[in-house]
């Protein structure tokens, strides 16, 4: 796996943007699955940099793997943050409009709904979070 490592501020979301597209750029990708996969690395990241260290500085690990046969990526996003697991909370009523609907929630649920599989780890105080998505299925 490659790696990056930042610290977590909003203002490093571009580099991570760009590692992503570093790690795609010898691949044929389908489009949609790409914007997908940009999405959801951006909602992963906003988050911790939101809520892993409250007032405090820390960093951000990004891993990503590009695995053919199916074409797949595998991002982990680490970080050593107030142990949280995004997946335990129950996914948004979309149904609602927009003044009945509680505020949060939203971020993960679109990860969940544009990604193959995302699943969560808590292991020697790092939440780690691991997003996978195939990349020419559709």
């Amino acid at each position: 796996m490659n790696k990056l490592t930042v610290p977590a501020k909003i203002e490093n979301l571009q580099k991570v943007m760009d590692f992503l597209g570093d790690q795609l750029d010898s691949v044929d990708y389908v489009m949609k699955a790409r914007l997908q996969l940009e999405l959801s690395i951006e909602e992963a990241y906003v988050n911790i940099v939101n809520y892993a260290y409250g007032l405090e500085e820390g960093e951000v690990i990004i891993c990503c793997n590009v695995g053919e046969s199916p074409l797949k990526v595998t991002m982990q996003f680490i970080d050593y943050g107030k142990q949280y697991n995004p997946l335990e909370n129950e996914d948004p009523d979309i149904s609602l409009n927009a003044e009945e609907k509680e505020i949060g929630g939203l971020g993960i649920f679109l990860i969940k709904k544009n990604v193959d599989d995302i699943s969560y780890r808590y292991c020697d105080g790092k939440n780690i979070l691991t997003i996978q998505k195939k990349l020419n299925d559709f």
